[in-house]
C-alpha cells in the first residue's frame, strides 16, 4: 500500500516578489521596490492582505506631511532644525512609497489583486500625494512668503499628472512617448520617477529648506511641459 505524497510549494523569496514589480523608473526599481520586495515577503508571512499594506502605506504618507506642514513655519523661523524634520520625512516618505510597492507585489505573488483592492490603491495614492503637494507648497511659502498663490496652485495641479499618466499606462491602451530603456534616457526619466523625486525633495528639506520654492518651480515647468507633450502626443497618435 502506498501512502500519500504531500507536494510542499516553494516559499515564495524576495526576488519573486521583485520580479513582478511594475518597475516606476530607475531610483524605484533599483531601491524601492526592492524594499518592497522585504515588506511584500514579511507580510506574506504574517498572513497580510495587500490592502493592509496600502492603508499602512497612507497613513504613514498622511502624518509624515502633516508634520512637514505643521512644522514648516517653525522650520523657517528657527525654532526647530530642518534636518530634523527633513530627516523624518526621508524615512517616512521612503518607507511608505515602499509599502506602496509592495502591496501590488504581493498582490500578484499571491493571486489575492482585485478590482477593489486596486481602486483602493489609486485613491490611497491620490490621498498620499495631495498631502506631499501640500507639503511642499507649505514650505516654499513659509521660507519665501511672497511665493505666487497661483504657483502653489499650478503645482498642485501639474503634480498630478504622474499620477494621472501612470494609471492611463497600465490599461489596454498603454503607450510611451519614449521607448528606449537605454541608462541616458532612464536618468532623464528620473525627474519623473517617484522614488527619486520624493528622496531630492526630502533631502531639500533637511539640508536647505529655502530651495523648496525653486523645487516648487523646476516641477511646476516639467510636470506642464510633460502635460503638454503628452496632449501632443495622443492628439497626433488619434489623428493617424
Amino acid at each position: 500500500m502506498q501512502s500519500a505524497t504531500t507536494v510542499v510549494e516553494p516559499r515564495p523569496t524576495v526576488a519573486d516578489f521583485h520580479r513582478v514589480n511594475r518597475g516606476g523608473g530607475l531610483f524605484s526599481e533599483s531601491v524601492s521596490q526592492w524594499i518592497g520586495a522585504v515588506f511584500a515577503l514579511v507580510a506574506q508571512r504574517l498572513g497580510l492582505r495587500p490592502t493592509a499594506l496600502t492603508i499602512t502605506n497612507l497613513v504613514l504618507g498622511l502624518a509624515t506631511s502633516v508634520t512637514v506642514v505643521a512644522l514648516a513655519d517653525r522650520v523657517a523661523a528657527g525654532d526647530v532644525p530642518a534636518w530634523v524634520v527633513g530627516l523624518a520625512a526621508l524615512v517616512g516618505w521612503q518607507v511608505a512609497y515602499a509599502l506602496d510597492c509592495a502591496d501590488g507585489q504581493l498582490a500578484r505573488v499571491t493571486g489575492q489583486g482585485s478590482a477593489a483592492g486596486a481602486r483602493v490603491d489609486v485613491l490611497c495614492d491620490v490621498a498620499a500625494q495631495i498631502a506631499l503637494v501640500a507639503a511642499l507648497g507649505a514650505t516654499a511659502v513659509a521660507q519665501r512668503p511672497g511665493t505666487p498663490s497661483w504657483l502653489v496652485a499650478v503645482f498642485a495641479g501639474t503634480w498630478m499628472v504622474n499620477l494621472v499618466t501612470s494609471v492611463m499606462q497600465s490599461g489596454p491602451n498603454a503607450a510611451s512617448m519614449v521607448t528606449s530603456t537605454s541608462l541616458p534616457v532612464r536618468l532623464v526619466k528620473l525627474v519623473r520617477d517617484y522614488g527619486a523625486v520624493i528622496f531630492v525633495a526630502a533631502l531639500v528639506l533637511m539640508l536647505a529648506p529655502a530651495l523648496t520654492f525653486w523645487v516648487v518651480v523646476a516641477f511646476t515647468v516639467v510636470n506642464g511641459g510633460f502635460l503638454l507633450a503628452s496632449i501632443a502626443f495622443s492628439a497626433c497618435a488619434s489623428l493617424r
